[in-house]
């Protein structure tokens, strides 16, 4: 800090020595005069030399940095409380670590002092004499202690001889224990400060408050009887001396405060002289700048501020012409707004609308003609949404009813897209639901305009006795039900197709909306990016959005824009005037929304729906699609469940009920195909009526299969040819019934046996049906694959039926009863049995096609085919079982009785070949010759075990004795005999073991 008591060089007296001396304040050193330093007083203050003429120049120096532009000094930077830690290295911390620190050399500017230059200075100070100064330094006077103003000094000897007497009286700061004597002061003051009461230091102490005055003065120690006078004066006068012993103490404390405080209380009232000064400069040089920018006014600014205000003037009424132009124009929306109503442009009255609001809202606001017209276009806008809603509805109702005979062309296009367009923009999202009911009250009435068609055609059903349309589709044959189903299916079909056109112009309509909403997006965001920083002032606002509906006067809205820009744009304007556009021009273009043209309308984006709604609508379009395939496929079910009331369907015919499916799958393929999705109502009602047909079908088929069985007498019967021609066709991989072939000039003969793979089946007439039966449920599943599993199980159900039934009639015996045979025959056995084979033949084939038709998840479903192949197999094996046992019951009826004597060959063995003979000739014709070897097998290992009983109970043995020889013969004729038969001649009996062998 600079030293503030430094005195400058003291000036000469001029006239004597009583003379007070002062400082000099004449014009020229106030002009010319060192700025001092001011460093508690104005710490921003310069200390360089430096005049009024070079101060500070408001218009040369105005971009120029000062020092008086600093925000912040040093010590402010160096005392930052902000910091935690004093930063130590605030100068140095910035040099790097490759500085150095050197010696600092000697200014050569700077002159070397020496003691030398203050001699003159001293001689001087100890001759001059000078009276005390009258001042206000009291206690200087009282310690004789040097004056710190500038102009008194004490005599040299007296300032001496004062020094002594303070050194005696006050010890030096060696002599004294250091802080010994302040702190000693300090806690003296102290002491007696605390003495005082504290009420006298709180900030908020005031007698006017009555408890403080109580308390300072306690008037309760005070009485106003006489008695006790004296003691209160004495109370009193302690009182009165307590508080002047307080304002003492408290005047020492002042009076020492302040003496610590002195020399800067009067550095301050030194600087004070010094600021005055600079104030005066600073005034002097603020009335010459204000003359200057005066001057600068009138040369400079008046003028073009007239320029101005003119140009101001003329835009003004430009803008007030075109406010009156477009006021005109908005007085013929009204009008205009009618004439398009008159030709049903609902998009140009609503966008008129729309932009006759936006204009009274940002251009023509509060003005007081125009005050009802907002609320009267918002009726007509209301009127305008119920107006378009109520043609929706009577062009949805027109477009739907119209005769079914004509094209699928859309009825009115151009009306449709600006319907559509018109209920998006006002977000009449639900129209699709006025279609939807209209398309539901249309499909009813189809079915019952087929119906009457097609009963005007029938001369057999009286309409006037016969009123429902349900009692007359029953009165109808087959052929003209079906022909009436299929009118219905051509008709539906017919009206799918129309309402798949109309959906599809009112998605292209909502798709275009879709996409000019992107494309305005993507307009945007580009705008912007290359926008930003490059508009011009000098452009005039573009209005190439902005909409311009024609009036029945002829006038454009836009017009009153677009004018007043043409006007102004013949005057060559100036940078200000260029940019003097008004607020309001400037608002309502940015407050202008995009627009879109979509269907040849501009559409306010605002308005618009956004890209979810719209995405909404479009799937709903969709879904109305599928919803009106829906609606044609419950009138087609409710058609079909008025044919099946009475059980028609039930009694149709395969090949009946086989058309009826084809037509059915083809109606709900082409459905489908329209809809792209899978409609399951008539599937499921045709499904419930084909479970009732299989159900019949199969009671039926089952009913005929018993009666057969119950009139089969068991012989073999002929082939005719067209059962051979059915099994032919299954060995070449064709499991359908085969078409009935014209009777050629020469019919073949049936044959006696049905050749199947090569091998010929001796069958019974029941088998031969039931193999066109099976062939009937396989060409059934062809027809309606979706009654592959019912079928399968009915069928699997009518094969083990066959077999239970065949069993009870063949080894039960019960053909006995119920066709009247007298016995059953082993022929009546190998006849069953050759028939079972026949039809176990045909199961593996039948489970592969049905395993064509089934879904993998369903082929657990064939195991029944396993589970009839093992009751077949079992079956067959029980019939052979039983020859087996015929023929051993009668060697043991007939050996038991055989006696080894002669003549031979024995009687016995004559009955035993003769039954043999029998035997094969009944079944050597039926079996093939690989059974008949096998069962003969099994039937000569009975005869052994019988024959080697009876012969070890007659005790005859292979010793060669003539026991054995006789037995020998007979062996050797039963032996010829079998061997003669057919197909057994190199059968190996191996007789020799009817003897027992010898331990």
């Amino acid at each position: 800090m600079a030293t503030s008591h430094s005195s400058p060089p003291v000036p000469r007296p001029s006239d004597g020595s009583d003379a007070v001396f002062r400082k000099e304040r004449d014009s020229a050193s106030r002009q010319y005069k060192l700025a001092r330093s001011l460093p508690d007083v104005c710490p921003m203050e310069p200390t360089e030399l430096r005049g009024l003429c070079e101060g500070p120049s408001v218009v040369a120096d105005q971009h120029r940095w000062t020092v008086y532009n600093s925000k912040v000094n040093l010590p402010a930077a160096l005392n930052d409380p902000r910091l935690a830690k004093r930063e130590s290295d605030f100068f140095t911390k910035s040099w790097g670590l490759d500085f150095v620190e050197t010696e600092v050399l000697p200014s050569i500017y700077l002159p070397n002092i020496t003691e030398e230059h203050f001699t003159a200075y001293l001689q001087e100070m100890t001759q001059v004499t000078r009276k005390p100064c009258a001042c206000f330094c009291t206690l200087n006077r009282i310690c004789g202690s040097l004056c710190s103003n500038d102009h008194c000094y004490y005599p040299s000897s007296q300032r001496e001889k004062t020094h002594e007497s303070c050194k005696k009286i006050y010890p030096s700061k060696d002599e004294v224990t250091p802080g010994s004597s302040l702190t000693t002061n300090h806690d003296k003051s102290r002491a007696e400060l605390e003495q005082v009461p504290k009420i006298f230091m709180r900030p908020d102490f005031a007698l006017d408050d009555s408890a403080t005055f109580n308390a300072v003065l306690p008037w309760t120690h005070f009485s106003v009887t006489g008695g006790k006078a004296n003691r209160d004066i004495a109370s009193s006068r302690l009182l009165q001396e307590k508080l002047s012993h307080y304002l003492d103490v408290v005047e020492v404390s002042i009076a020492h405060q302040i003496s610590l405080r002195s020399e800067a209380f009067f550095h301050a009232m030194s600087s004070q002289h010094e600021l005055q000064d600079r104030l005066c400069e600073t005034a002097w040089a603020v009335a010459v700048l204000r003359e200057r920018t005066a001057a600068m006014e009138r040369v400079m600014v008046e003028g073009p501020l007239q320029a101005l205000r003119l140009g101001l003037a003329r835009n003004n009424c430009a803008k007030l012409h075109s406010k009156l132009k477009l006021m005109a124009a908005v007085h013929q929306t009204q009008p205009t707004v009618q004439l398009l109503l008159s030709t049903s442009e609902f998009v140009g009255a609503l966008e008129l609308i729309t932009t006759t609001q936006e204009v009274l809202q940002q251009e023509l606001q509060g003005v007081h003609s125009f005050r009802h017209l907002g609320s009267q276009l918002c009726e007509m806008e209301k009127l305008i949404d119920k107006m378009m809603i109520a043609d929706f509805t009577t062009y949805a109702r027109s477009d739907l009813g119209r005769p079914l005979e004509e094209d699928i062309q859309v009825l009115e296009r151009d009306r449709l897209q600006s319907l559509v367009f018109g209920l998006l923009r006002q977000r009449k999202l639900d129209f699709l639901d006025i279609y939807d009911e209209e398309m539901i009250q249309a499909a009813k009435g189809i079915v019952k305009q087929c119906v009457v068609n097609m009963v005007s055609h029938i001369e057999e059903i009286d309409t006037e006795v016969v009123v429902k349309l349900a009692d007359q589709m029953r009165l109808m044959t087959f052929p003209q039900w079906f022909d009436l189903l299929k009118s219905v299916f051509s008709s539906f079909i017919l009206f799918l197709k129309r309402i798949k056109a109309t959906l599809s112009v009112i998605r292209n309509v909502v798709l275009e909306v879709m996409d000019g909403n992107q494309r305005i997006r993507l307009a945007e965001a580009a705008a912007a990016a290359v926008g930003v920083g490059r508009a011009s002032p000098e452009a005039p606002p573009s209005r190439d959005s902005e909409l311009a509906y024609l009036t029945h006067e002829g006038m454009f809205i836009s017009d009153a824009f677009s004018e007043p820009d043409q006007q102004l744009g013949g005057a060559t304007p100036g940078p200000d005037s260029a940019s003097g556009t008004t607020e309001s021009s400037s608002s309502r273009e940015q407050a202008t929304p995009p627009l879109v043209r979509a269907s040849g309308a501009v559409v306010n984006e605002d308005m618009m729906p956004t890209d979810l709604e719209l995405g909404r609508v479009a799937n709903n379009i969709q879904e109305l699609l599928c919803t009106a395939s829906d609606a044609s496929h419950d009138r087609c079910v409710k058609f079909l469940m008025a044919r099946a009331k009475d059980g028609s369907l039930e009694r149709l015919s395969s090949s009946e009920f086989v058309c009826l499916s084809q037509e059915v799958e083809n109606f709900v393929r082409e459905t489908e195909q329209l809809c792209q999705r899978r409609s399951m109502s008539l599937r499921g009602a045709l499904q419930s009526q084909a479970n009732r047909f299989v159900h019949r079908f199969h009671e039926e088929r089952k009913t005929k299969l018993s009666l057969l069985l119950d009139n089969e007498r068991w012989k073999q019967a002929e082939v005719p040819t067209e059962f051979q021609d059915l099994v032919d066709s299954i060995a070449d991989g064709r499991i359908t019934l085969p078409e009935k072939k014209p009777a050629g000039p020469e019919e073949r003969k049936p044959s006696e046996y049905l050749c199947v793979d090569g091998q010929k089946y001796a069958v019974v007439g029941t088998v031969l049906l039931l193999i066109r039966i099976f062939l009937e449920y396989c060409q059934c599943v062809n027809d309606i694959p979706s009654i592959t599993t019912d079928m399968l199980t009915r069928l699997t159900d009518l094969l083990k039926h066959f077999n239970s039934r065949t069993c009870q009639l063949v080894l039960g015996a019960g053909a006995l009863q119920v066709v009247g045979l007298k016995t059953i025959t082993t022929k009546n056995l190998a006849l069953a049995s050759r028939c079972l084979q026949l039809v176990l033949h045909y199961i593996p084939i039948i489970r592969a096609h049905f395993e064509t038709k089934l879904q993998p998840k369903q082929y657990n479903i064939l195991r029944h085919f396993d589970h009839i192949t093992k009751d077949y197999s079992d079956h067959i094996a029980e019939i052979l079982a039983k020859l087996v046992a015929i023929m051993d019951s009668l060697f043991e009826k007939a050996l038991s009785k055989y006696e080894v004597k002669a003549p031979m060959p024995s009687g016995c063995f004559r009955t035993l070949c003769k039954q043999l003979g029998k035997m094969h000739e009944a079944i050597s014709d039926l079996l093939p010759e690989e059974q008949t070897q096998m069962l003969f097998l099994r039937i000569n290992a009975s005869f052994k075990l019988h024959l080697k009983r009876q012969l070890a109970r007659l005790n005859v043995s292979n010793d060669g004795g003539p026991q054995h020889g006789l037995v020998m013969v007979d062996i050797a004729f039963y032996t010829g005999n079998v061997q003669a038969l057919k197909s057994l001649e190199k059968l190996d009996l191996n007789l020799a073991e009817i003897w027992e062998q010898k331990r």
